[in-house]
C-alpha cells in the first residue's frame, strides 16, 4: 500500500488494511511502520528534513507550452482549496493546444490516486497516441509507482520539471489562478460538496465553453476543438 501511494501514513494504511478484511490497530501498523521506515511523504520527523525526491522523468518540455494537435501535450498539477469540512484537492489534466481540461479528478485526500483517476479520465476521454507526453513537477503523486503504472499502460512518456521553479508547469499555474479568482476566492464555502460542483460547473461550462483566450484566437477551447476537427480529417 505504501509503495503504490507514499502518502499514506501509518493512520491510512490501517484504514485500507480495514477496509481489505484485515484486523489491525493503529498501534500495531505504527509500530510496523516504523520498524520498516515506512512514513508518509508529507510526515514532518524530527531531526530530519525532507527533500523532494529525485525526477522519475527528464523535462521533454523546456518550457514550450504549446503543440500543433491535440493530445500530443498534456500539463497536470494540483491544488487544493479549504472549505469548513476541509480541505478539497483538485488534480487536472490540460490540453496544450486547445487549453481544454481533458481529465481531472477531485477528492478529500491528496493520495496518489487522485492524479492516477485524473490521468486515466484523460486516456479513457481522449485516447492519445504512443508519442504523447504528460508533463507535472516532482510531486510524489507524479512520482508514485501507481501513477507510473498508468503512464506506462498507456505508453505515454513523462516529463518532470525541476524542484521548486513553477515556471516550468506555468501552463498549470495560469488555468490554477484563474480558477482561484474565478471560484475558489469568490466566497467561503461550508461544504466539499458544494465546493465540488461549483468546481465542475465552471471547468464544463464557463472556462470550456465561455471563457475566449488570446492564444486560441479569441475562441473558446470548445470552439477551437470545433475548428481543428475539419482540418484533421481533410489532413
Amino acid at each position: 500500500m505504501h509503495h503504490d501511494d507514499p502518502e499514506f501514513g501509518y493512520r491510512f494504511i490501517t484504514d485500507e488494511l480495514t477496509g481489505a478484511g484485515w484486523k489491525a490497530s493503529r498501534n500495531r501498523v505504527n509500530r510496523l511502520c516504523t520498524l520498516q521506515q515506512l512514513w508518509s511523504v508529507h510526515a514532518r520527523r524530527r531531526g530530519s528534513q525532507r527533500r523532494p525526491g529525485p525526477p522519475v522523468h527528464d523535462d521533454l518540455v523546456g518550457r514550450e507550452f504549446t503543440a500543433h494537435a491535440p493530445n500530443l501535450l498534456w500539463f497536470t498539477d494540483i491544488t487544493e482549496h479549504s472549505t469548513r469540512e476541509g480541505k478539497l484537492y483538485l488534480c487536472a489534466v490540460k490540453d496544450a493546444c486547445s487549453k481544454r481540461i481533458v481529465g481531472y479528478s477531485i477528492d478529500d485526500r491528496m493520495t496518489s490516486q487522485l492524479a492516477v483517476h485524473a490521468l486515466r479520465n484523460a486516456i479513457t476521454l481522449r485516447a492519445p497516441d504512443a508519442t504523447a507526453i504528460v508533463h507535472s513537477d516532482r510531486g510524489s503523486q507524479f512520482r508514485s509507482h501507481a501513477y507510473q503504472r498508468v503512464l506506462r499502460e498507456a505508453q505515454l512518456r513523462g516529463s518532470m520539471g525541476r524542484v521548486g521553479t513553477c515556471a516550468d508547469n506555468a501552463a498549470m499555474e495560469s488555468f490554477f489562478s484563474l480558477l482561484q479568482n474565478n471560484v475558489l476566492n469568490r466566497r467561503r464555502w461550508t461544504t466539499r460538496t458544494e465546493l465540488r460542483l461549483a468546481i465542475v460547473s465552471w471547468i464544463e461550462t464557463t472556462y470550456h465553453r465561455r471563457r475566449r483566450q488570446d492564444t486560441l484566437g479569441r475562441l473558446t477551447p470548445v470552439e477551437f476543438e470545433t475548428l481543428l476537427q475539419p482540418a484533421a480529417h481533410a489532413a
